[in-house]
């Protein structure tokens, strides 16, 4: 009962207190009636940061309407961080542990509106004397001691926000109280240590007020609160209830807020931002904070051509505008009060018409005598005009109309030809551009060369290691009809022995021409034999074309002395050995 009583005392002071300071925070900010009924106060220009006293005494306070509604200035949560200082009131009862403390606390407070708030609390003191009451011959004294109080709580907070810049609280607090051992300073042993390690359940009611300096940063001006705790009487054991005040103040910080704004605001751009007459322009606006339960009306007006359009987009027209800079004007209204509408402006530029450009280029570049190159036009209009194409050439002829005409140089001499490109548009504004092609002198022809053709091996029929057989056949009727397509060409055989050999590669060379010039025809003076000494069974043949020079390093002419060996079968006698 006695626990209900304070409680309920505790937070109807807190709530009486509020008054008091909201009647100074609303005289802080009302204006003067008359130089007559000014007084001198000790109200603050906090736009100024000096007091009334500093002000001129011509000047009177003005108010100003608020360019948000006080919703916006509710933190999510608030951090405090100060000092705090504890004593037991109004004397020092059974059990109470703490006549005096001074210390630090913390608070971390969840708003869920405007009004209604979760704090969690935790504050730590330090003892440095203790009170011996005495007994006996014993008075009582204070003897130095060392010891320390933790409280850890948690509860609802009601907050109070009318105004910009003074908040008061009210709550009340629940959890507990964890006080360590005391012992006396100096002393050494077992009866050094009176008070033992408690812990006891507590709680505080009271409130607060808090001075915002800036958006998240306020002053806790003052938190009174009335603590309860429920320490053991250590001459009983019985726990009793203590009495105690604990006062606070220090600095609180805001994190994130309530709800978002709630003035209406407007933005718009023009696309494209810049334009030639007659093209159209896009005006787009974004309203934000609009509320869905009202009808928004847009308007839209514009210096420089004519606007269309009724909601948040308008399209402007340039037809009968001046090239120059201009500038589009819209606005979004959802009522009549302040907040409830916004302008926006979006600039943009109408240019004069600007003629065409071009380049061009030639591929290839460079060329042969009766080559072409196609010319690649690359224009533009600013305005996107549709363009006509021309040509001109100061040698060769060229073809075509559009932006790929074809140069040809038929009959040009090797030289530099300057091909000229012209574009105009449907206002008559033309560009030109110029493209280089060279002509080359035609490269002289290469000298031929030597052809290697196929090699005949000797090595299969050991018995008759000289004789041109069906395989070597193949490769020479390939070699006949080659020579029988140029006239003048030659073929060159050269014979190669073995390392046991002596004259077989004569021989060979000598029965391969044969079989060229008897059987397939062949002028005997385009079929030229040597020898060299490869160490192998075969004849190897190159196809030596008219003006080609064979390489003769290595080679032996043969003696056209020698006689071809007949091409016969082996005897019966033969086949039966």
């Amino acid at each position: 009962m006695k626990l209900s009583a304070r409680m309920i005392t505790s937070i109807a002071v807190a709530t009486l207190m509020q008054p008091a300071f909201l009647l100074g925070a609303e005289h802080s900010i009302q204006s003067s009636g008359g130089a007559d009924e000014t007084t001198a106060t000790l109200a603050s220009d906090t736009r100024a940061g000096v007091t009334s006293s500093q002000l001129d005494a011509s000047q009177t306070a003005t108010p100003s309407l608020p360019s948000r509604r006080p919703s916006w200035d509710t933190p999510r949560a608030e951090l405090f961080l100060g000092y705090s200082y504890l004593r037991a009131v109004p004397t020092l009862s059974p059990g109470n542990r703490m006549k005096w403390l001074n210390g630090g606390s913390t608070s971390i407070a969840f708003n869920l509106n405007r009004y209604l708030g979760l704090v969690g609390d935790f504050g730590g003191f330090k003892a440095t004397e203790l009170q011996l009451t005495g007994a006996g011959a014993n008075p009582a004294r204070v003897a130095d001691a060392t010891g320390t109080a933790f409280t850890y709580l948690a509860g609802p907070r009601v907050s109070y926000r009318k105004y910009d810049h003074i908040t008061t609280f009210a709550q009340a607090l629940f959890g507990g109280i964890h006080a360590s051992e005391v012992t006396l300073s100096g002393c050494t042993g077992v009866l050094c240590t009176p008070l033992p390690v408690e812990n006891a359940f507590a709680m505080t009611a009271g409130g607060g007020v808090d001075f915002k300096v800036r958006h998240h940063l306020s002053i806790r001006m003052i938190q009174a609160e009335y603590l309860m705790t429920r320490f053991a009487d250590l001459s009983t054991g019985d726990r009793k209830t203590q009495n105690d005040i604990r006062l606070s103040s220090g600095l609180v910080f805001g994190f994130g807020e309530i709800s978002p704004p709630l003035l209406v605001t407007y933005t718009c751009a023009a696309s494209p931002a810049s334009v030639y007459p007659g093209d159209p322009i896009s005006v787009t606006g974004t309203a934000l904070n609009l509320n869905p339960k009202k009808t928004a009306t847009y308007t839209w007006k514009t210096d420089g051509g004519t606007t269309t359009g009724t909601t948040g987009v308008a399209s402007i027209d340039t037809k009968s505008a001046a090239p120059g800079s201009y500038t589009a004007i819209g606005q979004v209204s959802e009522g009549g009060k302040p907040g409830q509408s916004a302008r926006c402006t979006a600039a943009y530029t109408v240019l004069a018409f600007q003629p065409p450009t071009v380049s061009c280029s030639a591929n290839p570049s460079t060329v042969l005598p009766g080559d072409s190159a196609i010319i690649n036009t690359q224009a533009a209009s600013p305005q996107n005009r549709p363009l006509t194409y021309s040509y001109s050439t100061s040698q060769g002829s060229i073809s075509g109309t559009t932006s790929n005409p074809t140069l040809r140089t038929a009959g040009v001499s090797p030289a530099t030809i300057t091909v000229t490109c012209n574009v105009v548009d449907d206002q008559g504004q033309t560009a030109s551009s110029t493209a280089a092609v060279t002509v080359q002198v035609p490269p002289a022809p290469s000298a031929p060369t030597p052809q290697p053709l196929c090699s005949i091996s000797f090595a299969r029929d050991t018995k008759r290691p000289t004789r041109v057989d069906n395989e070597a056949k193949a490769c020479l009727d390939d070699i006949a009809l080659n020579l029988q397509r140029s006239s003048d060409t030659r073929v060159a055989l050269v014979g190669h022995n073995d390392t046991n050999e002596r004259y077989e590669a004569a021989q060979r060379v000598v029965n391969t021409k044969e079989y060229l010039v008897r059987d397939k025809g062949i002028d005997a003076s385009r079929v030229v034999i040597y020898t060299d000494s490869n160490n192998s069974k075969t004849v190897d043949t190159t196809l030596v074309p008219a003006g080609a020079q064979l390489d003769q390093r290595g080679l032996t002419p043969v003696d056209e002395s020698v006689k071809p060996v007949a091409r016969k079968t082996a005897s019966k006698e033969h086949n039966r050995r």
